[in-house]
């Protein structure tokens, strides 16, 4: 039964899902300002942001799990708190390497409970629909983060201000979500479309996994090196460097849902992850082209076709996921599945430790590489009819 009282709830799970996209991604564009203000290497900031990744990776899976036993709403109230503390400690200790990483370490304990219990909540109340805004709404907090701490940078240099910011609203999600409660609200039915585009198909978390994990790699790590390793690269080549993380994430993230928005209208085939990994060739091996200082036009074309590759190949592991995982196991799927996208978090700062030793072209032509490889497995599965 669908009710005003589980509209009101719902919106309380989407603030919840929209803060912990800003809580985990503003740093972005923060630890511009922090490399200017502090002492701390570039290797260290660039690790505090993906040390987050450690935190959310195992908090992906027991949110799933915990949600299951225990109900998703305390949860995901708890993730929402764990993010809040985790920015406040930044705030407060934001000048010593150790700090940096405990605070992103905690944000990512957070944030990935509020991401697989949230997802779980939203699925309850609205069903497929629900699950499906979930994912619209953490993406547009991942990108209003990065753009709004971005344009703080520029008119308050005080680091403490988008900080405060994030921690005001992780809180204000947190009070809404205990306020609104909880609604019970079954699932809506599976459409007939839907429903035939599983009938006939051999389930098994094996192949989920084979159709979805070559997609996975190239989800979060094309976001992130347009908004941390190529905004870092154009610097010098813009006056506002500070604006640059909030420039990548509104490009990268506008192709991505755009991509997203036309497969889902058009309904596009399963070669679009040919496609997503071929655009995540064309932009790694145009930014090797440019070296360690990128123009800005350069830095604009590439988050395009990182963006739009982050778009495709989130939409088709997911639909991997979908289609062939067993019924009984579809959340440990996702879980896995989501696990493998985050390990992209980590690449900025495997960028940076290589930079010294290996220049900053070959591990983008490497990259490039791997992504052809990604197109080419996609496309012996569909010639060979293992994806449908």
């Amino acid at each position: 039964m669908r009710s005003g009282n589980a509209d009101r709830v719902f919106m309380g799970v989407a603030l919840l899902l929209f803060t912990a996209g800003w809580a985990a991604n503003h740093f972005a564009s923060v630890l511009v300002l922090i490399r200017e203000q502090t002492d701390i290497s570039s290797v260290l900031v660039n690790g505090a942001f993906g040390i987050y990744a450690l935190g959310l990776l195992p908090s992906l899976l027991a949110g799933g799990m915990l949600a299951d036993r225990f109900g998703a709403r305390m949860v995901v109230l708890s993730g929402g708190l764990l993010s809040a503390l985790g920015n406040l400690w930044l705030l407060a200790f934001h000048d010593g390497a150790e700090q940096l990483l405990i605070g992103r370490f905690i944000v990512g304990l957070g944030v990935g409970l509020v991401v697989s219990a949230g997802t779980a909540w939203a699925g309850r109340l609205r069903g497929a629909n629900g699950v499906t805004l979930a994912g619209i709404i953490l993406t547009a907090g991942f990108m209003m983060g990065p753009i709004v701490a971005s344009t703080l940078g520029v008119a308050s240099t005080s680091i403490i201000v988008p900080f405060g910011l994030s921690v005001a609203l992780s809180l204000l999600a947190v009070v809404a979500g205990w306020l609104y409660g909880d609604a019970r609200s079954g699932p809506a039915p599976t459409t007939p479309k839907v429903a035939a585009g599983v009938v006939g198909q051999t389930r098994s978390m094996r192949k989920a996994l084979a159709v979805s994990l070559p997609m996975a790699v190239w989800v979060f790590s094309c976001v992130t090196t347009s908004l941390v390793v190529l905004s870092a690269r154009t610097a010098s080549n813009f006056d506002n460097a500070i604006l640059l993380p909030g420039i990548a994430a509104a490009i990268a993230f506008s192709a991505g849902l755009s991509a997203q928005f036309l497969g889902r209208k058009f309904a596009w085939g399963r070669g679009t992850g040919i496609v997503g990994a071929i655009c995540a060739l064309a932009g790694y091996t145009i930014a090797a082209l440019a070296g360690e200082s990128v123009p800005v036009w350069l830095f604009v074309t590439c988050s395009i076709l990182l963006g739009t590759a982050y778009g495709l190949c989130l939409r088709e592991g997911l639909l991997g996921i979908e289609t062939y995982t067993p019924i009984e196991r579809r959340g440990t799927g996702i879980g896995i599945y989501y696990v493998f996208t985050y390990l992209g978090f980590g690449l900025p700062v495997l960028l940076d430790a290589l930079l010294p030793h290996v220049g900053a072209s070959l591990p983008l032509y490497l990259l490039a590489a791997l992504a052809l490889g990604s197109a080419a497995i996609r496309s012996v599965q569909i010639k060979r009819g293992y994806v449908i």
